[in-house]
């Protein structure tokens, strides 16, 4: 078994690979390849989308990589293969995102890219550091992890699910801010797994052993 994580040059691949390859090898499902050639993706058996910074600059890098997102479509929509977005990753699942302009999403999963906007004004944005997961709905990839187990986020937009199914799992930040969406063989984290000790390493485990 293949998966591949996406280089576009807009994510942090190292720690990314680092921690997927871990988990690769303590389960034993396969290899971990880093790369942006489209025939590689095309026929990767589950692909994983980091991304970091802005949601309108990880969608222009992107789609500038000629044939990579055409790739991923047509092994996760066209073929049914597991994928996972990580951070941006997952935001450019939604229909838009509104960050700077108005952005165009892949609208795999219904919904929207909205500021983060805690109800209390004390409260920092961006929203960073370790934050306790509420679950919402069950899934394979949260098998092990449950409500009160740390993540770790960076970010100052997040994603409004249109189809509360979809919404997989979420913190409190003096508001709801979603942290796992999913739908079919999709699913994304706001936080970053590779960054989120435990609870990362289980995650990442699970989509890696995942058959949908």
């Amino acid at each position: 078994m293949t998966t591949i994580v996406v280089d576009y040059e807009s994510g942090n691949l190292h720690s990314a690979e680092k921690a997927f390859q871990r988990m690769a090898r303590e389960t034993g499902t396969g290899d971990v390849i880093v790369t942006s050639d489209p025939d590689t993706i095309r026929h990767a058996d589950r692909i994983v989308l980091p991304g970091d910074g802005a949601f309108p600059a990880c969608r222009k890098a992107l789609f500038d990589h000629r044939g990579v997102f055409e790739a991923i479509e047509e092994a996760v929509i066209g073929a049914g293969r597991p994928f996972m977005g990580i951070c941006i990753g997952m935001q450019m699942l939604a229909t838009r995102g509104l960050e700077y302009e108005e952005t165009a999403g892949f609208d795999w999963i219904g919904g929207t890219v909205e500021p983060v906007s805690p109800a209390d004004p004390a409260l920092k944005v961006p929203h960073m550091g370790w934050n306790d997961l509420v679950i919402d709905h069950p899934h394979p990839v949260l098998d092990g992890i449950s409500d009160g187990d740390h993540a770790y986020f960076v970010h100052s937009y997040h994603f409004r699910v249109a189809d509360p199914a979809h919404l997989l799992a979420h913190v409190d930040y003096a508001g709801a801010i979603t942290a796992v969406v999913g739908r079919d063989t999709i699913v994304g984290t706001q936080f970053h797994p590779e960054k989120s000790q435990k609870t990362g390493l289980r995650l990442i485990a699970n989509f890696l052993r995942w058959t949908p």
